[in-house]
């Protein structure tokens, strides 16, 4: 480790460092603070030991400096007997901690010690935060089919512009996929990125949670509370399954949109947005708008760029790379090592219609992963697949079994169900076509409700 001991006196200065070299760290020394933060602008260190008291810059002004340069390492403060307020008033300005003087050089190691172990687990975190924001990145978006590449090039095109979004497709498509890479693309990428689904949110709150509300706007606003347009501004909002947002609130929405303006619910006054709008549903709008359940106008004004994301079983092609992609993800975050796929369970894989598109697949591969004990994922511990009802000549090449995959079936629809209303049973009950009571018993006997 790189160190660099700040004191005025030139035999502690000499002690710490045979001290600190003979546990093999790199010392350098400065006599006082201001050669302290030349010695750091010629070079940064990984920690620093710093007197309290020293003539000229003092141990706190030195801090307060190196602090402002955007120093990172960890500061350890010395204080002779006396100086322990300085000392404690140093860690409360950022420093890690402090040793007294006179001290054995057992204490100085142990110290450092602690200090290197909590770097160390500081740069673990930093790792797995990068590691974690790259699984959420743009690069997430896999796939080199025709169709997926097209979608691509018209999402970095439009990216560029403040123009409203539209993304269609079905369901596991990746549609919040494509919205946040035009977001990371785009002129607003250090501003907020808020999504949320239409379909989870009951009616009732579906307003107060888009355009927020004041102080007793009805029961329970104990307080004023700003909506996701105004969390989103100057940044950009993205609305899933749009085509799920009540008449009511579409005429809201237009309003938004074309004034730039917000309202909160029992609010009087208007307040400015500065949102860019990306929308996405899997339900056809120009049916909904024929049949009066989509305003005409709220549909034009969405619909100045459409991004359509081809369903999995459309781009079968890109099945081994998603695979690939997602073993590897798995790999990272649960500590495994598996090294591929058998060559018959990726034919299955590959073979299979995927009514669930990539959401499934990734669910699929997961499963795989936890239930493996050998080095590749293989037909075994792929689960059960149904067909989706729609394309009942649609052949699975894992089961044949009727009574199965009727079941597996009504597990994946449940659970789809659940997932788009956040849980509310009563709200998955109608997308299902099922009265309430026969959900719940569905969902006991699934083993769903856990």
């Amino acid at each position: 480790m790189n160190i660099l001991v700040v004191d005025d006196e030139l035999g502690l200065r000499h002690t710490l460092t045979l001290i600190l070299q003979a546990e093999g760290h790199v010392v350098r020394a400065a006599s006082d603070g201001a050669a302290g933060l030349e010695r750091l602008g010629e070079s940064p260190a990984d920690l620093i030991i710093c007197d309290v008291r020293m003539p000229g810059l003092d141990g706190l002004s030195f801090l307060e400096k190196y602090k402002e340069m955007g120093g990172t390492a960890l500061v350890i403060m010395m204080s002779a007997y006396g100086d322990d307020e300085a000392a404690l008033e140093a860690i409360r300005r950022g420093a890690y901690d402090f040793i007294a003087k006179p001290f054995r050089a057992d204490q100085v190691l142990l110290i450092v010690r602690k200090a290197i172990e909590r770097e160390g687990l500081r740069r673990e975190v930093a790792q797995l935060h990068d590691e974690l924001v790259a699984l959420r990145a743009p690069s997430g978006i896999v796939g080199r089919s025709p169709k997926i590449e097209q979608a691509l090039t018209l999402a970095d095109k439009v990216a560029r512009h403040p123009s409203t979004v539209l993304i269609t497709g079905e369901s596991g498509t990746g549609k919040e996929l494509i919205a946040r890479h035009i977001h990371e693309a785009s002129p607003r990428a250090d501003r907020p990125f808020v999504a949320v689904n239409c379909a989870a949110i009951p009616e009732s709150l579906l307003e107060s949670e888009l355009f927020g509300h004041a102080k007793g706007a009805f029961t329970g606003a104990i307080a004023e509370r700003q909506g996701l347009f105004e969390e989103a501004h100057e940044g950009t909002l993205f609305l899933d399954e749009l085509g799920d947002l009540p008449v009511p609130l579409q005429v809201k929405l237009l309003r938004a949109l074309q004034e730039g303006e917000v309202r909160r619910v029992g609010d009087n006054a208007s307040r400015t947005v500065d949102v860019r709008l990306v929308a996405a549903t899997a339900r056809d709008l120009e049916s909904d708008v024929a049949e009066g359940k989509f305003r005409a106008d709220l549909y034009y004004r969405i619909n100045v760029v459409r991004i359509h994301l081809p369903a999995l079983r459309e781009r079968s092609e890109d099945i081994p790379e998603l695979v690939r992609h997602f073993v590897d993800r798995f790999n990272r975050r649960l500590g495994l090592h598996v090294t591929g796929v058998t060559s018959a369970a990726m034919r299955a894989l590959v073979e299979y219609p995927w009514p669930g598109n990539v959401r499934e697949l990734e669910n699929v591969v997961e499963r795989a992963m936890v239930l493996t004990d050998g080095p590749q994922l293989a037909m075994e511990q792929l689960p059960t697949l149904s067909v989706p009802a729609a394309r009942p000549d649609a052949a699975s090449p894992l089961d044949l079994s009727v009574k199965r995959r009727t079941e597996e079936l009504e597990r994946v629809l449940i659970k789809e169900a659940l997932e788009r209303t956040r849980g509310n049973r009563t709200r998955a009950a109608k997308l299902l076509d099922l009265s309430h009571r026969a959900l719940l018993y569905k969902i006991r006997d699934y083993g769903l409700g856990e």
